[in-house]
């Protein structure tokens, strides 16, 4: 009898000693997984910091300018839209733009256009064609010699960025040069005409949309 109550003395004993043992393992269990988990949230206001400046940088890259605002804002001749084909078929789906479509089917330059790489073009939007007399307007158009010199003047043979408008004299495929000048989101061609919408991209250029028609220089 003895014996056994020593035994069960014992057993107790060694529970007793072994419980603590158990629940401070345990307990470390915890520390660990909370040092992990504390971990975890305090690298989450970082990832949380950088989507911002990320979104940032992607719209100073997109279209800029007040006449954006006319743009569709979704379809084909949306920006995305745009984004999606070729310049000249781009161009045709914006309304904007129906008359620059159609002086570049008269002079056949739709193929030419679309199959270029690489390329920018100063897009006059109805308004700046406007401002030409409309006897002159028609001249041009019925000339296709003329009017093919004048629209592959606004073509320049590299995509041309905002940056690089600041102050720049580029060739081209007309063979004479335009210049270029400004910053932020006020840019001129030729000292003339405005950018009113800039930096439009399309499956193969960019497109800088203009207020007044070029003139190649003699």
């Amino acid at each position: 009898m003895n014996a056994f109550r020593f035994r069960r003395a014992a057993i107790a004993v060694t529970a007793a000693a072994v419980l603590p043992l158990t629940l401070t393992a345990c307990g470390g269990d915890d520390s660990s997984s909370d040092t992990a988990t504390d971990k975890a949230n305090s690298s989450a206001p970082a990832d949380d910091k950088s989507s911002p400046a990320t979104d940032g940088a992607a719209a100073a890259d997109g279209p800029f300018g007040p006449a954006c605002a006319s743009v569709p804002q979704d379809g084909a001749g949306s920006f995305d839209g745009m984004a999606q084909d070729p310049v000249a078929t781009a161009a045709s789906n914006n309304p904007a733009l129906s008359t620059l479509v159609t002086a570049v089917k008269k002079a056949g330059l739709v193929d030419t256009l679309n199959n270029a790489q690489n390329i920018t073009v100063f897009a006059p939007t109805n308004e700046a064609f406007a401002k030409i007399p409309k006897a002159d307007l028609d001249k041009v158009l019925a000339d296709k010699d003329m009017l093919t010199s004048v629209l592959t003047y606004h073509v320049v043979g590299e995509k041309l960025s905002p940056g690089q408008l600041e102050n720049g004299t580029y060739d081209t495929l007309q063979k004479s040069t335009l210049t270029t000048k400004g910053s932020g989101e006020n840019y001129t061609v030729n000292d003339t005409s405005k950018v009113v919408c800039g930096n439009v991209p399309t499956a193969n250029a960019t497109v800088h949309i203009v207020d007044t028609v070029l003139m190649p220089k003699a």
